[in-house]
């Protein structure tokens, strides 16, 4: 059953609500202990500015209130809707180009071989975690299918997790305006996404090539009782740690490197590093990470 909202009378005026500093500590401690995610200092603005609709959508009259509300047993559907609101879903295709490029030039090559020596079954999972809304996982197995497609003996999966419900849903779908095709190389537009016609144009799909191979799941990274089992050989989150706290995301790095086969790979954002984690690892390109124990692929600082 849910929890009844407070008696409260919402303030007049569609402004945002003001927010005393005691708010905004409960909500830094709360957001840090449902997500991970750290909010400085200077993030009281973008707190304000996104939950002032909910709680005025509520009918309540302060943050205050709104946190005993959000806060109370049966509320759980509200802090999830929260954490959507809160969530930064910034993302586009092929971003960061040069982690495709290490795939298509070192480690494709490495399957290949290792497949062909039989070192490896012909069977791939990659985890895009934090996918936002889906960019970065439809990227991922448009360069998987182009270089195994159906047919040649390989099985691709890959598995999309966000804490957003709301991204996650239009990953789901699949589904963007045409101008987010500038960032697909054409050969891969081509071959796996629709050009939408009459109620959809000026719109692409997703082909079914790469709906047969995605899964979704909600996932709390900072929450490791709900992560998916691995092993994987691919294991993508970047750009969602750099919002932790650092012990959160020491505790997270760890974590995914556990979920990595002895030969997987880690690959993080431009602006984050395994730096502080306990767990052993070499660097073998910009922000691509292996278990120290693995057998080089080919050069890379160590």
């Amino acid at each position: 059953m849910r929890a009844a909202a407070p008696a409260e009378t919402a303030l007049p005026g569609v402004g945002p609500l003001p927010l005393t500093e005691r708010e905004f500590s409960l909500f830094q401690t709360l957001v840090e202990r449902e997500a991970g995610i750290h909010l400085g200092p200077t993030k009281q603005a973008l707190l304000v500015g996104r939950l002032s609709r909910r709680v005025r959508a509520l009918g309540l009259a302060s943050f205050g209130a709104y946190y005993r509300f959000v806060t109370a047993r049966g509320n759980e559907a509200e802090r999830v809707r929260m954490m959507d609101c809160l969530c930064t879903n910034e993302t586009h295709f092929f971003r960061e180009p040069q982690h495709f490029d290490f795939l298509r030039q070192r480690v494709f090559p490495e399957w290949t071989r290792r497949a062909a020596q039989g070192l490896m079954e012909r069977r791939v999972r990659v985890w895009s975690a934090g996918c936002s809304t889906g960019e970065e996982p439809y990227s991922l197995a448009m360069t998987l299918l182009s270089h195994f497609p159906p047919g040649s003996g390989w099985e691709v999966e890959v598995l999309a997790t966000d804490l957003s419900t709301w991204a996650l849903e239009r990953a789901r779908q699949g589904l963007w305006p045409m101008e987010k095709a500038a960032g697909i190389p054409r050969p891969l537009l081509r071959a796996f996404m629709l050009k939408g016609v009459r109620s959809q144009e000026g719109w692409m799909q997703a082909g079914p090539e790469l709906r047969e191979v995605l899964r979704f799941a909600r996932v709390n990274l900072s929450d490791e009782r709900g992560w998916p089992q691995g092993p994987f050989e691919l294991v993508f989150c970047r750009n969602v740690l750099i919002y932790f706290g650092a012990q959160a995301r020491a505790q997270a790095l760890s974590a995914l490197m556990r979920r990595l086969l002895p030969s997987g790979y880690l690959f993080l954002g431009h602006a984050e590093s395994l730096t502080g984690t306990a767990e052993p690892a070499r660097c073998v390109a910009p922000n691509v990470y292996c278990a120290r124990s693995s057998p080089p692929s080919g050069g890379g600082p160590t």
